[in-house]
């Protein structure tokens, strides 16, 4: 007999007919079975309360042989208390071993359900047509599968634990790049503070100069005039002094008052100019400006009637109303004007405007209010809901407002930029070639959403380029 059949047998001896499970303070009846105490019990407990009353009182039968016993001559069997014991703590005795059906060892293997089965299951409807190989043989199979899929493992895992080292590695480098970024961008921009603070310092000592030269001619012209205007109050009030005397007393001597007249010698000094010559200009400036910049386009539905708009992506004119049609409440009709598309009303947003405009022109942008005049002439101030520069004759850049020193260039540039910070409340100018500031409007806040706004004078004045739609005056 071999290890597994006697593990077997002594399965069955340690295991009780009643609840078929390991013993459990057996006793044997006077037949020699034995059993759960507790199961005999409940066994004729039950058999108590069954009809019909039995010859001999006291006595019950044996769940095995159905010899009577008398209840009061259950012995407890010690023995067959330390080999329920050791069937228990046997490995090779488990539960786990045996068909939950059939209570069998499970020496077979079924390949096609892949599960142990016992001998009577194989021979049973649901297992017959299937495949079936003993346990050892199915044991020795899955052996060989598990170990080539444990070093297809170990493979992966050496991979893995390969790359998860090259990506700490690669995590190393890149923050050493970044900390090393990190250093250099405070290093440059150090630098330009340094180079900003330096064009700072520049630009305010040349404004200083600028200021004490013309400040200077100014006093003396005035400290000039001043003395000038002394002298000839104080001839003027011995001439009036003269004329109130009587006739003959004012005639004696009166060549010495009009030969002090003629001597007086009246100067004007020139006139000192005014006009700034120290540009503000930041550097790198309009760069950074570039990065609030956005594709603003003038809508045709608000142009001025005779103001054209040629869209050099799509080759063709926009729309504007024939003669006779009747006009929308957005167009302008008392200005070649038109505004954007696009409706501000936070944030910061900054575009640039072309300008081929010939020596006489008359043009104005900025932004303006979404709900401005636009069939009567009004000024283009900040009352009315224009922030604008405007180029007068050619030469004079002029912030419509009651200011009385309008801002005046050598010449018109080319390419102008206007930023707007709306919750700042400023609108700024700026020449973008030359990268200097124009001028710059500042309020608390802005009184509704803006719209930029463009406006050319009349025809012949030239033309201005908005992102890719060209403006002109219909001559």
């Amino acid at each position: 007999m071999d290890a597994v059949e006697l593990a077997r047998k002594i399965q069955e001896e340690a295991t009780c007919s009643i609840c078929l499970d390991y013993f459990t303070d057996p006793v044997m009846t006077t037949c020699g079975h034995n059993f759960c105490r507790e199961c005999i019990q409940l066994t004729w407990e039950k058999a108590k309360g069954k009809k019909g009353r039995r010859k001999h009182k006291g006595s019950f039968p044996c769940p095995e042989c159905r010899e009577l016993s008398p209840q009061r001559n259950l012995r407890p069997n010690r023995l067959l208390t330390k080999v329920a014991e050791m069937a228990q703590q046997h490995p090779g005795l488990q539960s786990r071993d045996l068909c939950k059906v059939h209570q069998e060892l499970l020496k077979l293997f079924c390949e096609d359900d892949q599960s142990p089965i016992c001998v009577v299951c194989r021979e049973s409807r649901e297992h017959r047509p299937h495949r079936v190989i003993p346990v050892e043989e199915a044991v020795q199979e899955h052996k060989l599968k598990l170990e080539e899929d444990m070093g297809s493992l170990r493979a992966e895992m050496a991979k893995t634990q390969k790359l998860q080292t090259r990506e700490q590695l690669t995590l190393a480098k890149w923050q050493e790049k970044v900390e090393d970024r990190r250093r250099r961008i405070l290093v440059e921009f150090g630098k330009v503070g340094v180079l900003l603070e330096e064009e700072q310092q520049r630009l305010l000592q040349a404004l200083r100069q600028e200021e004490e030269i013309t400040a200077a001619r100014l006093r003396e012209s005035a400290e000039a005039l001043e003395q000038q205007r002394h002298a000839l109050e104080t001839l003027l009030l011995r001439l009036e002094d003269r004329s109130q005397r009587e006739p003959l007393q004012m005639l004696q001597d009166m060549k010495d008052p009009l030969s002090r007249k003629n001597s007086v010698s009246v100067q004007y000094p020139e006139t000192t100019p005014t006009m700034l010559r120290t540009v503000c200009r930041v550097p790198g400036q309009i760069d950074v400006l570039k990065t609030f910049q956005e594709d603003v386009v003038p809508d045709p539905a608000t142009a001025y009637p005779y103001l054209i708009l040629y869209e050099s992506r799509q080759r063709h004119y926009l729309s504007t109303p024939p003669d006779g049609t009747p006009c929308s409440k957005d167009r302008f009709l008392a200005y070649p004007c038109a505004v954007g598309r696009q409706i501000f009303s936070s944030g910061r947003h900054y575009w640039e405007v072309g300008m081929n405009l010939t020596g006489d022109a008359l043009w104005a942008l900025g932004v303006c209010r979404d709900n401005v005049s636009r069939k009567e002439r009004v000024p283009k101030s900040p009352e009315n809901g224009f922030w604008v520069v405007q180029l007068c004759k050619g030469k004079k850049y002029v912030p419509l407002v009651s200011s009385p020193t309008p801002i005046t260039l050598t010449e018109p540039p080319s390419h102008m930029g206007v930023f707007l910070d709306f919750e700042a409340g400023e609108v700024s100018f700026y020449n973008v070639n030359g990268g200097s500031h124009l001028h710059t409007y500042t309020q608390s806040t802005f009184p509704g959403p803006l719209q930029p706004f463009f406006c050319l004078g009349a025809p012949k004045s030239g033309q201005m380029v908005i992102s890719t739609v060209t403006l002109w005056v219909k001559g």
